[in-house]
This record gives C-alpha cells, sequence and structure tokens, in this order.
C-alpha cells in the first residue's frame, strides 16, 4: 500500500497487534489473514471522531444502513476463500471498503459491487486515494454479480442471503470457493459452496452471524 493520506501512528500500529491477539484467540489461525487485518489501518474508515472504536472487536454503523463488519468476521470469511495471489475475487457489498482492502492485501485481484450510491460514490474515491488502487469498484446489483469479468476464483458476500442467487454460482469458476452468509431472519449460517469441475456443488455451513439483509436491485439515486 503507498500514498497513505490518514495518519496511521504507533499507538493504531499497536492496537492493531491487540486486534491480531484477540482474533487469533478466537480461533482464526490462517497467517496471511492475520498479517492483513495487522496491516490494514481500520481506523481510517471510520469518521476522525469515532477512531477509538476502530479496533474493537465490533460492527459498526457506517450510514445508508449499513455497518463495517467486526474484525473477527472479516478474518472468519477471508479465512474460508483461503485465498491465493492473483486470485480474481467478486466481492457482494462493497460497504466501507475494509473487506476489499484486506482481500488485496492479500494478493487477490478485487472486484467488489455496492448497491447503495452515496456509499459507492464516497468509497471509489477513498480506496484510490489511500493507496488501493487495484480494487475494482461498481455500483450495481449484487444478486446479479458481474457477469461481465467472471468467471470468479472466489466470491465473498458480506450482507445476509435470504437465498444463494444461481448468478453467482454461475460466474464462480470449477473449484472456486463461494463465501455467503445465509438466512432471512436475524441469524444467518455462513455457508460456503464450492464448485465441482463437473458443475456439483458441495455446500458446508459453519455456524451463526448476524449481518444487515443483502438487498435486491442498486438503491435509488439521491
Amino acid at each position: 500500500m503507498s500514498n497513505m493520506i490518514p495518519i496511521d501512528s504507533y499507538r493504531h500500529q499497536g492496537l492493531r497487534k491487540l486486534l491480531v491477539r484477540n482474533i487469533s484467540q478466537k480461533g482464526i489461525t490462517d497467517p496471511q489473514v492475520l498479517a492483513a487485518i495487522e496491516k490494514v489501518p481500520r481506523h481510517i474508515f471510520f469518521d476522525s471522531s469515532f477512531v477509538e472504536s476502530a479496533y474493537e472487536d465490533k460492527p459498526f454503523p457506517i450510514g445508508a444502513g449499513q455497518t463495517i463488519s467486526q474484525p473477527y468476521t472479516v478474518a472468519f470469511q477471508t479465512e474460508l476463500l483461503q485465498i491465493k495471489r492473483n486470485d480474481k475475487v467478486l466481492e457482494i457489498g462493497t460497504g466501507s471498503g475494509y473487506q476489499a482492502c484486506i482481500l488485496a492485501e492479500m494478493g487477490a485481484k478485487v472486484f467488489t459491487i455496492e448497491r447503495q450510491k452515496t456509499l459507492f460514490d464516497k468509497t471509489s474515491k477513498f480506496l484510490p486515494a489511500v493507496g488501493y488502487h487495484t480494487i475494482k469498484t461498481f455500483f450495481g446489483d449484487g444478486y446479479k454479480g458481474l457477469a461481465a469479468y467472471a468467471p470468479f476464483d472466489k466470491m465473498i458476500v458480506t450482507a445476509a442471503a435470504p437465498y444463494i442467487p444461481d448468478a453467482l454460482l454461475v460466474q464462480l469458476k470449477p473449484g472456486g470457493i463461494l463465501v455467503i452468509p445465509v438466512g432471512a431472519n436475524d441469524i444467518q449460517i455462513m455457508t460456503t459452496i464450492i464448485r465441482g469441475s463437473d458443475d456439483t456443488f458441495e455446500k458446508k455451513e459453519y455456524g451463526a452471524f448476524r449481518f444487515v439483509p443483502m438487498l435486491e436491485n442498486k438503491a435509488k439515486e439521491k
């Protein structure tokens, strides 16, 4: 990462080390994931008046009814993706851009979709301004994926999906992994889908989480 505009102090770096220790104690073991969490300055995704909250292991509201996910949840989903350098990854739900930056730090080629125009406008300018020039941002409906750029090695959904969209399955490479929290109620089940070479899909479940809902269609521009 380069051209970092916001200040990343020794104190911030120390708080990230504590955060990494915290999530590793909760069961995150992938050294690449932990290294990315330690490297990406989460406080730059927060309004300056809330910087103290940046390194707590909690979600935080970012506007438009969305949140920046809890660091443990970000790490958990990322670990399930089994990222390899140069993996082509589709993220559904850009939000603040924090998850996309974690993936980029791990060497992934990140394509990310946001349906909220206000968030898209903000994040699409913010990411290159803080040094993440390779992340490709799109304003669109996550349920439809990005057919023009498919297929993808990995996919991650950062909102609660009431069902697994067929369009995402079609756009996943054979051997590819989709990580998605599934459930229409307050609690979702973290789920992985692995596409087989014969177009079969293997589903695994990894416990309960809480996400904001994954909504269809682009939000109306204001």
